[in-house]
């Protein structure tokens, strides 16, 4: 059985129990966003307790795993900039989104999948390349210090609940028999 099943052509993915688990326990912004999305039209055991239970997947590891990724895009965004004169400016708009995503992660205990009304603008202006590139860096580095300043005062724990999760997936295991 494959680990992962992903459709290109609508931009699916599928995962194994086990293997989302796996990522959600790391911080996995894509799988954070699947227990958080207000989209659920259906909802059956054991996913209910898995959707209940979302909270104890959220950790400070989500700055870690968030900002990490954010830094490592930008740079190349930048080696883009640099070397061919033009970058992707969805993908940008997308690290400044994940950059607010993280924030509010940490501040507020929960994963944001829309985007607040008076953001959305201007995140959708770096998609269409209307923002200068300066513009960018300097909103990226100010989400930067925010993001800092928010894993600092985060209530958050170190870790997520490992203990619940390898329980949870037992209990699934089990009830698919």
């Amino acid at each position: 059985m494959p680990e992962q099943i992903e459709r290109k052509e609508t931009d699916e993915a599928y995962w194994e129990i086990q293997k989302f688990l796996s990522m959600a326990l790391k911080a996995n912004p894509n799988v954070l966003e699947c227990l958080y999305t207000p989209l659920v039209e259906l909802c059956k055991p054991p996913a209910d307790e898995l959707l209940a239970e979302r909270s104890r997947f959220l950790s400070k590891m989500v700055y870690q795993t968030y900002n990490g990724y954010v830094l490592s895009q930008f740079k190349k965004l930048e080696q883009d900039l640099r070397t061919v004169g033009e970058i992707r400016w969805k993908h940008a708009m997308h690290l400044i989104r994940l950059q607010l995503a993280g924030i509010t992660a940490l501040t507020e205990g929960r994963v944001p999948v829309r985007v607040a009304d008076e953001l959305r603008e201007r995140l959708l202006a770096i998609k269409r390349n209307e923002v200068p590139w300066k513009e960018i860096e300097s909103w990226r580095l100010e989400l930067h210090e925010r993001f800092d300043a928010a894993l600092a005062s985060s209530k958050l724990p170190d870790r997520p609940d490992y203990r619940w999760a390898n329980d949870f997936l037992i209990r699934a295991r089990r009830s698919m028999v």
